[in-house]
């Protein structure tokens, strides 16, 4: 099996080929995941309130992620591997520069971010230094308390161009996707298409180039705050194996997400 790389994803972008991803934890449902058909996985720092039971991510600690990405890298060594640099692990250049060394040396293929424009220095620098940089944009859940909870972003015209720029700034810098979280469908698709790097969406519409879901999502196991985008694949296909590969077929035709999974 040949290993996914970014030269795929920006394929894929052109052929107008979407494709599904997930958020992955462990090496057992990494490798799940993987022999039905994900080629992107994400160890992101959602395992503060999905795995620790936090109310937020901004507990989540390097060592943390860097311990479940060498567990997710066992699991699926042929996947493209993201993993969140956790809150305050970049907030300089050179704190970015440690942070994400120690994430590819546990198997990261790609470091992600949150952030607007403020980041580009620290985006083109990591880019510099050979680490791969993914953008996040949208609902940035590290920044939960400056949002004042968990909200749609982008609803109003001032904001809605803001995010525009900062996307077309982060790739100019050298970002080589975009996370989009939690905007309306409309302004998802405006940055899918201003963009030349594949844009994965959670929140966003059936727009973008690809999908991303937190795997607890997905398979019904967040308890009583299931985001709206959230669609339970599990309940519908009642087996794990089958509600992956429902997800990766509903997203791959673009009918997930659907108006009633996205944000007007």
């Amino acid at each position: 099996m040949k290993n996914t790389t970014t030269a795929h994803l920006r394929q894929w972008k052109q052929e107008q080929r979407k494709f599904a991803t997930m958020t992955a934890y462990d090496a057992s449902f990494a490798r799940l995941f993987a022999e039905q058909g994900i080629n992107v996985m994400l160890v992101g720092d959602s395992l503060g309130m999905t795995l620790q039971g936090f109310d937020s991510t901004l507990p989540v600690t390097i060592d943390d992620i860097a311990y479940h990405t060498r567990c997710v890298r066992r699991g699926a060594p042929h996947c493209l591997l993201l993993s969140d640099l956790p809150f305050m692990s970049y907030a300089t250049p050179e704190q970015a520069y440690m942070s994400a060394a120690e994430l590819m040396r546990a198997g990261a293929n790609m470091v992600k971010l949150e952030g607007g424009s403020w980041l580009c220095e620290t985006v083109s620098s990591l880019t510099e230094r050979a680490v791969p940089v993914c953008a996040h944009l949208g609902l940035t859940p590290q920044s939960v308390n400056i949002f004042g909870g968990y909200k749609v972003q982008g609803r109003d015209r001032v904001s809605a161009e803001k995010l525009v720029e900062d996307a077309i700034l982060l790739e100019r810098a050298g970002a080589q996707l975009l996370v989009l979280e939690c905007v309306p469908t409309t302004l998802a698709e405006q940055v899918t298409q201003t963009l030349n790097i594949p844009v994965i969406g959670i929140g966003a519409g059936n727009v973008t180039d690809g999908q991303i879901l937190v795997m607890h999502d997905a398979l019904g196991i967040t308890g009583e705050h299931t985001p709206k985008f959230a669609k339970n694949f599990l309940a519908q296909a009642g087996d794990l194996r089958l509600a992956v590969r429902q997800y990766i077929d509903e997203v791959e035709q673009g009918s997930y997400p659907s108006e009633e999974y996205s944000f007007n």
